[in-house]
């Protein structure tokens, strides 16, 4: 248990040093380009190589690599030699396979760019296309450096892994201050070598630590390895969600294409701090309750599936209502602090905040879809979490269009955010029989509801009470007090028993 805990925290801190980076990444965009017109192209640019890393790379490619991996080094009587044949394998096809993805994405820019925003100038459309031709290799070194996240996880290489990462957003921070100076006429193009240069960074830091494992790449197309068909069996599922996934955000910028400069930026802008919270501590609670999840259903405990069913709940409700709360309160003024400088102007800032309080109000219900589809995962019922992608998208693309005329880009973020309540019902519904008996998860949530409540009236106080003053004071007082206050709110509480049984590590 205390290797699993000690993964988990180095996970946890890779990932916060990733959103530290990322987050200056962001600011120094903000600085440079604002949310205007270029970054709007850049964004859009992005959207098809950001896409298929998530498609074929860091989502369902890796998601599908580490069991098969796993999997030939545990039964490899020699060793790990199989599974580094079959890494090899599966690394020189996708020598072959990615040119001509990038190739096609290449020649084709033209053709789906003005797709993706037929809402841009002429003007703004060619140069979006001329970013994407740009951007478009980024998707064939990111997927390799997935394959070799992969292969490190496997090893138990953690930390590794989860920082390698970081080089990406070192990478775009390079473009913002070095590279896009170089252009003075066009400083958006320095962003986007930055980001393949990010994406080079990412491959090549995971060289040394797999080089430390042993592991050497043999190229060989052909046999090919039969495990390979297995991998794209365990791939489809995790290829369906995530493609019906991505067609919220494929939709969000088309209609935010129609808006003036700077609506499909502020979306972005918002979205950043949105994922901060889910990003560091949602899918930190879904990871950690996976292996538990697995261990209980496949021991027939469906009494200890349920406990740590409602203990992620509680643990997500714990952490996202109080975070909801507290930006709804000061995120105007935390989006001044990070971006409000150079060509940001105070009119995007205004923007950008009403976006990010409607985004809020799925904030939860996206910490509870993570967890609800760990469940699915762990009792074998992958189609259900599809379905409920199938769910949010209908409800997203339907309220899309039917509050983007009346609220503009703030009707984009309520639409994605009533989405998120929508599939966390559907998938909790489903999962009902299934949840903890007794009071003790609505007497935990309960008191969350009151704590959160306890938060807002204390950071709406302490914030009224600074008025004008600066905005770093209006940030951090009231945030430092807020975090207290609820603090001790938990030590006495009816959550505090949570606390404790997660710090013992509460197993099957």
């Amino acid at each position: 248990m205390r290797r699993v805990a000690r993964d988990i925290l180095l996970l946890a801190l890779a990932t916060g040093i990733s959103r530290v980076f990322g987050l200056v990444r962001d600011v120094a965009i903000a600085d440079r380009f604002g949310a205007g017109a270029a970054y709007d192209a850049f964004l859009v640019a992005f959207f098809v190589p950001h896409f298929l890393r998530q498609l074929l790379a860091e989502g369902s490619l890796s998601t599908a690599f580490v069991p098969v991996y796993s999997g030939l080094r545990v039964s490899d009587e020699a060793g790990s030699s199989d599974a580094d044949r079959f890494a090899g394998s599966l690394l020189s096809w996708l020598a072959v396979v990615f040119p001509l993805v990038v190739a096609a994405g290449v020649a084709l820019a033209p053709i789906y760019v003005p797709f993706l925003a037929s809402g841009f100038s002429p003007e703004k459309l060619a140069l979006a296309t001329r970013l994407t031709r740009i951007l478009f290799p980024f998707i064939a070194l990111v997927g390799f450096a997935s394959v070799f996240m992969g292969i490190l996880n496997a090893h138990h290489r953690f930390f590794a892994a989860a920082l390698a990462p970081i080089w990406f957003n070192v990478g775009m921070i390079l473009g913002v201050a070095v590279l896009a100076r170089l252009l003075p006429g066009e400083p958006i193009l320095g962003l986007a070598v930055g980001a393949l240069v990010g994406g080079a960074g990412q491959l090549l830091a995971q060289i040394p630590p797999l080089a430390r494992i042993g592991f050497r790449l043999r190229f060989r197309l052909w046999p090919i390895h039969p495990e390979i068909r297995r991998l794209l069996r365990l791939m489809a599922p995790a290829l369906i969600a995530l493609a019906v996934t991505q067609v919220n955000l494929l939709v969000d910028n088309k209609l935010a294409s129609y808006l003036d400069d700077g609506g499909i930026s502020s979306l972005q802008y918002a979205m950043r701090l949105f994922q901060l919270p889910l990003g560091v501590f949602a899918v930190s609670v879904a990871t950690a309750l996976l292996p538990r999840f697995s261990t209980s259903w496949a021991i027939g405990d469906r009494g200890r599936f349920s406990e740590h069913l409602g203990d992620g709940m509680v643990a997500s409700a714990m952490v996202l209502l109080p975070a909801t709360a507290g930006l709804l309160v000061i995120g105007g003024d935390v989006i001044r602090l990070l971006f409000e400088h150079g060509t940001f102007s105070a009119a995007d800032s205004a923007r950008t905040a009403r976006v990010l309080a409607f985004y809020l109000i799925g904030l939860l219900p996206y910490g509870w879809i993570y967890v609800f589809s760990r469940a699915f995962y762990a009792m074998g019922r992958t189609v259900a979490p599809v379905v409920g992608s199938i769910v949010g998208v209908a409800l997203n693309v339907s309220l899309d269009l039917a509050l983007v005329g009346p609220m503009q880009a703030a009707g984009l973020a309520l639409a994605t955010g009533i989405a998120g309540l929508g599939t966390a019902a559907f998938l909790g519904v489903l999962l009902v029989s299934h949840m903890p008996r007794g009071g003790r998860l609505v007497r935990q949530l309960s008191a969350t509801c009151v704590g959160t409540a306890g938060v807002f009236g204390l950071v709406a106080g302490v914030r009224a009470a600074i008025g004008d003053g600066p905005t770093a004071l209006a940030v951090f007082v009231p945030m430092a007090a807020g975090i207290l206050a609820y603090g001790l709110f938990v030590r006495f509480s009816p959550l505090w028993s949570l606390v404790g049984a997660l710090r013992r590590g509460r197993d099957a």
